[in-house]
């Protein structure tokens, strides 16, 4: 069988077959349409898919070369051709999340009525919104279960309400960096950005394309704060310390003295190029609402009761976005659901964004654990 997509083409839109879709806040979203990517070939039986599910702001591409930015995918060390997740072997998908701004429904699409594009107007969402959004475009590819679906951070989020909402559907799961809920410190984080874009003159009430203004200056403030999350203390002193930018001697001033001020506004000002506003808004809340136990009567193993999905769950040492001790708990809840599952702590300095980065131990844990997968799966190899 030909592939649906091969590895090199931009990817597509798909306008999802049920006509509507039905929302947590209650709210009916009607012509749903996700952007979505693919690489590789599905095989005859369709038992080789994996669904790479993305991190707060990342989007459809995680190899190839990105025709929005023109640069390269965000895990391009991790997808491709004898990747760890090999591109000959496996036929992976990855679409742009519902309320996103690559290409998928969200605060930048038309309203059905052609009155102009959502803004604020468009209903709030939740991460199992996200899912069943992506469960409609498994049933669009005609695959029946996936293989695999895997990701970090928010991306692990998806994961894991794949496997407790479709686990039907999920041989195996691979939550990386991420947490069954959404902590406090993390809301906090979250709504300090959303009120940097919220203050900002030019955000207008979330019209601001009506007057083609865009609020840069807080969506960039929310980006900086935001980006310091996923940093540690090490990496930050390890590259930048105190270092002066450009300068022998402070200013006495408020210019960028130092190397890390200098890196963050460039963070800022380079993120409000590629990311609307309003999806910002739309999508840090929708990882706020994020609480698998509390959908089960706070009992987080109820979840993955009689789970028959394989699960490998990874955490860094130094991510103090999402802690290790997050992940245990999460491992503790499956153990006492009865699931199959592996849990490894990786030892590192880089913080959160450790799962997008060089780490020798996360790519050879995950390569291990594919393999396993699809050997159980009866892959060939």
């Amino acid at each position: 069988m030909s592939a649906i997509k091969v590895d090199g083409d931009e990817g597509q839109t798909v306008r999802l077959e049920r006509a509507a879709l039905q929302l947590d806040c209650g709210a009916t979203l009607d012509h749903v349409e996700l952007a979505y990517r693919t690489y590789g070939t599905l095989n005859k039986d369709k038992s080789n898919a994996i669904l790479i599910c993305h991190a707060l702001t990342g989007d459809q591409h995680p190899a190839g070369i990105n025709p929005l930015t023109d640069k390269e995918g965000w895990w391009t060390q991790v997808v491709g051709p004898g990747s760890i997740i090999d591109t000959d072997k496996y036929f992976v998908i990855c679409s742009n999340v519902l309320g996103g701004c690559g290409g998928s429904t969200g605060p930048q699409s038309d309203k059905p009525d052609g009155s102009g594009p959502y803004g604020l107007d468009f209903p709030v969402i939740t991460i199992a919104d996200m899912v069943r959004a992506q469960n409609l475009l498994i049933d669009h590819l005609g695959i029946e279960t996936l293989f695999c679906v895997l990701g970090g951070s928010m991306g692990g989020m998806q994961v894991l309400q794949w496997a407790a909402a479709h686990g039907e559907r999920v041989f195996s799961a691979v939550p990386i960096a991420t947490s069954a809920r959404h902590s406090s410190q993390n809301i906090a984080f979250h709504e300090v950005g959303r009120q940097a874009i919220l203050a900002d003159a030019d955000f207008e009430g979330g019209r601001y394309f009506d007057s083609g203004n865009r609020p840069r200056k807080g969506l960039a403030v929310a980006r900086m704060a935001a980006h310091i999350t996923y940093l540690s203390e090490a990496a930050l002193q390890r590259k930048f310390g105190r270092n002066l930018q450009d300068r022998d001697e402070v200013t006495y001033g408020f210019d960028a003295d130092f190397q890390i001020e200098s890196y963050l506004r460039h963070q800022g000002m380079s993120f409000v190029e590629r990311f609307d506003a309003n999806s910002y808004l739309y999508i840090t809340r929708a990882m706020d609402y994020f609480d698998i136990a509390a959908e089960n009567g706070g009992n987080l193993a109820a979840a993955f009761k009689d789970s028959e999905t394989r699960f490998c769950v990874m955490s860094f040492t130094s991510d103090w976005l999402f802690p290790t001790s997050e992940s245990i708990t999460l491992v503790r809840a499956l153990n006492a659901a009865g699931a199959n599952v592996s849990f490894v702590e990786i030892e590192s300095d880089k913080g959160h964004d450790a799962f997008l980065l060089d780490e020798p131990e996360m790519h050879a844990t995950l390569s291990g654990f594919l393999a396993s997968a699809a050997a159980a799966r009866g892959l060939a190899s």
